[in-house]
């Protein structure tokens, strides 16, 4: 709990201090004077208007020498009777200050200027002087004296530092004895000596609060001369020193608040736990479960995304525990936790309800074959057979799916019909996943025939590579080309990638394809260059799955040396939405590929959520513009203004622009008048087979 040092002691003297600080200033500038002069010989007494001020008096008192006399206070009657002796004697001016007492009663300090004025015969014949109220200027002295020992003698720490360069410029005796150190020493130091953990970012930090806010609190740690650590809070204020810009800094020593806030805090983050956790597997419990699907649909109500709900029960576990007993039934509860953990990712939640039913929230999968890869996965982990004490025993599990938002976006709705779907898995002769809806089951097994397909297609080779030109803009030329993928079955004939990317992606199956087309690709290109053609740079897609593989850079550099390809000739086209899944990874393994020369382009920009301070990050060379803001032009005015700004941005990131999905020339001549260099799309050209596009390069020389 942060300490309230603004209502100490330390930070009233600190306010009365600036405040004084400034009327300090404002009376060296304004010199308050009053001038006199009295006649030895007549007694004659002459003063100012601004000496009646000072006395109090009225414009019409006859003033005197005497009159003054009888003014000052008893204390500085010797003092004043001798400073008059020494006007007489001298030529110079004599200062002096005293105390007078006016009419009032009120007790003013002046300061005394006098000098004396010879007669012909040698003879003092006149004293001219002046008269300063230095009453407040004495009133401020004392008080910044006051000021000046309560914050030296004060048990906080109490440091004034230079705002440039960071070293000391003050520091009181509670700061000494807090870190073993002389005034000396620290006087020859800096921050940084004594915060080992201060960074320049976070003093650049700090600095920006207080101008802002003229004050701010902010925790950190000290190192004693002995090497021992303590935990400080310090109150930072701007301020003028000495005539310099500098920090002021109370510093209070809360290592036990320290202690008793991290012991509270391990105590609540363990009485969270295990509200929130089974106890015997460690899992979500049902409470954290409920949580967890709660956030889930309305994450998915927000970003338009599905998620599936899985509802595990175990086969053969009543008979288990009933045979072999629950010392038994609990170990194969915990083996099928371990076991259902590996099926799942980082973002994935597995709960245990209760009994042997486990329940898993599915997060961010595209179609039913992401829920239904899973289910078979775990089908078939858990007939694997569990070793417990002696015994072998065989399981098995019944699943059934609910979607989210496709069958309802009710948590009640959703648990039930997961639950329905689990009876009907049992109903079906268990070892099986059924989906709540009958179609939905079909269209699964589907997917897993599809599987099987890719794994096939593969191995013999089937994909083939297509090339959709890209065009300069203003010159019709070909500029590069981008490799498009088709699977070219032998019975379906032409696939189309929507059908088999999907399911490649999920599986994993995706790094081999783009190993094939990758190599494909860029043989292809390296031939029509030394044919004598001009193909342009080859763009092609890159998948994070290819992108965290381990051996895609080797792979690439060997392709690359195989067919005497050039790096200049290659452009990466990574997603938006798939950096911004791993932002720093992403940024550090491009940069690996663009210091070798190679074009990195940010594919469909615009439909994911990417951060500027990321974006500029990213060793990038082209944005590309998503076809989805392109195909409206030019009907619908917020695509436009947003092709519009993104042209804007790339143009001030000094990125090249292309535009996809081009298709009349309405929008070829949006994209021009707006600066949008190259574009792709079928006003140009289809996707194209290599034959077709080797005409093509031919005809453009």
């Amino acid at each position: 709990m942060p300490i309230d040092i603004e209502n100490d002691d330390l930070s009233i003297a600190l306010k009365k201090l600036k405040a004084k600080e400034q009327t300090y200033k404002n009376l060296e500038s304004i010199a308050n004077l009053g001038s006199w002069e009295v006649d030895l010989n007549t007694g004659q007494t002459t003063w100012s208007k601004q000496s009646y001020k000072i006395f109090g008096e009225d414009d019409d008192f006859q003033p005197s020498l005497e009159y003054f006399l009888a003014r000052v206070i008893p204390q500085d009657q010797a003092a004043i009777q001798q400073t008059l002796n020494e006007i007489s004697t001298t030529t110079h001016v004599v200062t002096q200050s005293v105390s007078v007492k006016r009419v009032d009663g009120e007790i003013r300090h002046l300061f005394i200027s006098a000098k004396a004025v010879y007669a012909e015969d040698g003879k003092v014949s006149k004293i001219l002087g002046t008269t300063q109220d230095i009453t407040e200027k004495k009133e401020l002295e004392q008080q910044t004296q006051e000021l000046s020992n309560i914050i030296e003698n004060s048990s906080n720490e109490v440091y004034v530092i230079d705002v440039n360069n960071l070293s000391y410029m003050y520091v009181n005796k509670g700061a000494c004895e807090a870190l073993g150190y002389t005034k000396e020493e620290l006087l020859n130091m800096t921050v940084y000596d004594i915060n080992p953990h201060l960074t320049i970012k976070d003093v650049n930090h700090l600095k920006k609060k207080i101008s802002k806010e003229q004050k701010t609190l902010n925790r950190t740690i000290h190192r004693r001369k002995d090497g021992s650590f303590y935990h400080v809070q310090s109150l930072i204020h701007p301020l003028t020193y000495r005539g310099e810009e500098a920090l002021v800094i109370f510093d209070v020593n809360i290592s036990q608040q320290v202690e008793d806030e991290l012991q509270l805090q391990e105590q609540a983050t363990l009485l969270d736990y295990q509200a929130n956790h089974d106890p015997l597997t460690s899992l979500p419990n049902r409470a954290l479960f409920q949580d967890r699907l709660e956030r889930s649909i309305a994450s998915s109500k927000r970003n338009d995304e599905k998620f599936a709900l899985l509802f595990i029960d175990l086969d053969q576990f009543k008979q288990i525990n009933d045979s072999l007993g629950h010392h038994i039934g609990d170990e194969v509860l915990i083996e099928t936790a371990k076991r259902l953990e590996k099926t799942i990712r980082d973002e994935d939640t597995l709960a245990r309800l209760g009994g042997d039913e486990f329940t898993i929230i599915l997060r961010h999968i595209h179609d039913i074959q992401g829920a239904a890869l899973v289910a078979g996965k775990i089908t078939e982990l858990m007939k694997k057979p569990i070793e417990i004490k002696g015994h072998t025993l065989y399981i098995s599990s019944s699943i059934g799916i609910s979607l989210c938002p496709d069958d309802s976006t009710s948590k009640e709705n959703l648990i039930k019909y997961a639950d329905a779907a689990m009876y009907k898995a049992k109903e079906e002769g268990r070892d099986n996943y059924q989906f709540y809806s009958s179609e939905m089951t079909t269209v699964a097994f589907e997917r897993v025939v599809m599987e099987s397909s890719l794994r096939i297609a593969i191995k013999e080779k089937q994909f083939v590579v297509y090339f959709q030109p890209q065009f300069c803009i203003n010159s019709n030329c070909i500029i590069g080309m981008e490799a498009l993928v088709r699977w070219n079955h032998p019975q379906l004939g032409l696939v189309s990638p929507a059908k088999f990317i999907p399911i490649a992606e999920e599986s994993g199956l995706i790094i081999e394809i783009d190993k094939l087309v990758m190599k494909q690709a860029m043989e292809q290109v390296a031939l029509w260059y030394a044919k004598g053609y001009n193909p342009g740079v080859l763009a092609l897609n890159l998948s994070m799955k290819q992108l965290n593989d381990k051996g895609f850079t080797s792979d690439l550099l060997n392709t690359m040396k195989n067919f005497s390809f050039d790096p200049k000739w290659l452009e990466l086209e990574v997603t938006e939405g798939q950096v911004m899944n791993n932002p720093k990874n992403s940024i550090s393994k491009l940069h690996t590929f663009h210091d070798l020369g190679i074009e990195i382009a940010i594919d469909d920009f615009g439909t994911g959520y990417s951060s500027l301070s990321y974006l500029k990050k990213l060793p990038l060379d082209k944005l590309k513009i998503d076809q989805s803001f392109v195909k409206e032009i030019p009907f619908d005015e917020d695509d436009m203004a947003i092709t519009k700004a993104i042209i804007a941005l790339g143009k001030s990131l000094n990125l090249k622009l292309i535009a996809e999905g081009v298709e009349t020339q309405e929008q070829k001549d949006f994209l021009a008048e707006n600066g949008c260099e190259f574009v792709q799309g079928y006003f140009f050209s289809r996707p194209i087979p290599a034959e077709e596009m080797e005409t093509l390069l031919q005809k453009s020389m």
